[in-house]
């Protein structure tokens, strides 16, 4: 079993800190921005932010989805989500560029063994980034950038 691991980014026309803010609204803007990849989206705890517990499926691909239930980190720059159901953590860093910010989506879990890890870290790390480019346009769309 090996480490997997997918990475997007994006440079969005807003300050970081309403990048961060946005990315930690589990209530109102992140419903907005999911792509159809995500369903049966919910918040459990909190809403906002450090201590939120949101839950979601992860359709990574027709035939494979993933039960989400992820517990929220934040920081003043970074937003992380790690899974309870699996070794999955998938983190937002957001960093000045510009008169925007640049985000980078890092997801990493530990990957299956033998031909299926195999094929697994070959693939998925394709179709995650494909994912996280998605929301992270959707992001861009949602803050007017």
């Amino acid at each position: 079993m090996g480490q997997v691991t997918a990475t997007a980014e994006a440079t969005i026309s807003a300050a970081p800190e309403q990048v961060v803010a946005a990315l930690a609204d589990y209530t109102t803007v992140r419903p907005a921005i999911l792509t159809r990849h995500y369903t049966d989206y919910a918040v459990q705890e909190g809403g906002t932010g450090a201590g939120t517990v949101v839950a979601w499926k992860l359709h990574a691909t027709e035939k494979r989805t993933r039960d989400v239930v992820a517990d929220v980190l934040a920081t003043s720059t970074s937003i992380t989500e790690s899974d309870r159901n699996s070794s999955m953590v998938t983190t937002y860093q957001v960093t000045p560029s510009g008169a925007g910010s640049k985000v980078v989506v890092t997801t990493t879990w530990t990957g299956a063994s033998g031909i299926g890890g195999f094929f697994e870290r070959t693939f998925a790390p394709k179709g995650l980034r494909a994912i996280h480019t998605e929301l992270l346009a959707n992001l861009a769309a949602h803050l007017g950038a």
